[in-house]
């Protein structure tokens, strides 16, 4: 079975059951890490993938497959962002084009639930938590917090995205990591400058593989992104020389009953380097 890049084999899952079986004092992190370091389920950087391996037990779960140890707390709902008088509309600000410096800063922790109140209350999708690797930024025009940004982990399989690199399945499963979404991108609604959005793209796309490269050791290839077709046609991201490669079909990725039901995105990428095709299908 196949879950989160990964197959896992009867003999792994006979591993889990019996860890859980025979250690009543086992917690799910605990079993996360211990699974890691049995199957040598490692990041780039050498550290164990755990926050991957979380989220594929509890799928096998789900599934029938296994059965977990019982959650030692109570999760706190995802849904569940605290409104703060500091999220609340500004008065609008114009700026002109091109007559303010940007500056991006990436978001820390005590800066987080902030960043999640934002595009909890002013994103069309909302909040949402992300597995894996991920970085969030908050964007700043002078002394004007104008955007945000989020980048997190690729989509597995999308068919023209992987023909436009021209990888197969092996080069996939293997230099998926190099390939980064930017899954949240939020123009503050009473910020008004002509061009910002493909400023801030261009501006951010220079700086994030260093910031990538010291928080993950090492530097992402290319930017993807998907953007509802019936909302958004783009424009900012063909600006900033992003490339459409082609649109989704509308299928959601657990989609197992061919129902179509998700909206058509176009899918734009971004190359970081020259050379990304090359390195990709290395």
């Amino acid at each position: 079975m196949q879950i989160c890049g990964r197959h896992f084999r009867e003999s792994e899952l006979d591993w889990i059951r019996n860890q859980v079986k025979s250690r009543p004092d086992l917690n799910r992190v605990q079993l996360s890490r211990l699974f890691c370091r049995y199957s040598g389920w490692h990041k780039p950087d050498g550290g164990f993938k755990e926050m991957s391996c979380r989220v594929a037990l509890l799928r096998l779960e789900r599934s029938g497959l296994i059965r977990l140890p019982a959650p030692k707390t109570t999760p706190t709902p995802v849904g569940k962002i605290k409104r703060t008088p500091q999220g609340e509309p500004k008065a609008h600000i114009k700026l002109k084009a091109g007559q303010v410096d940007l500056a991006i800063e990436a978001v820390e922790r005590k800066r987080s639930p902030f960043w999640n109140e934002l595009i909890e209350r002013y994103h069309y999708l909302g909040y949402r938590r992300h597995g894996g690797a991920q970085m969030r930024f908050f964007v700043y025009a002078g002394n004007h917090l104008v955007a945000l940004l989020g980048f997190s982990a690729a989509a597995w399989r999308v068919a023209p995205r992987d023909a436009f690199i021209g990888w197969n399945d092996v080069q996939r499963q293997k230099h998926l990591y190099r390939v980064v979404d930017n899954s949240r991108f939020l123009i503050l609604p009473w910020i008004q400058s002509k061009n910002l959005a493909s400023r801030i793209l261009s501006y951010t796309a220079r700086k994030l593989p260093h910031y990538w490269q010291r928080r993950y050791h090492y530097k992402p290839l290319l930017l993807e992104t998907f953007i509802e077709k019936h909302r958004f046609s783009g424009t900012c991201y063909k600006a900033a020389n992003w490339i459409c490669v082609g649109q989704t079909q509308g299928r959601g990725k657990w989609d197992r009953e061919n129902a179509y039901d998700k909206p058509i995105k176009t899918i734009w990428v971004y190359p970081l380097e020259h050379r990304f095709k090359e390195r990709l299908c290395g």
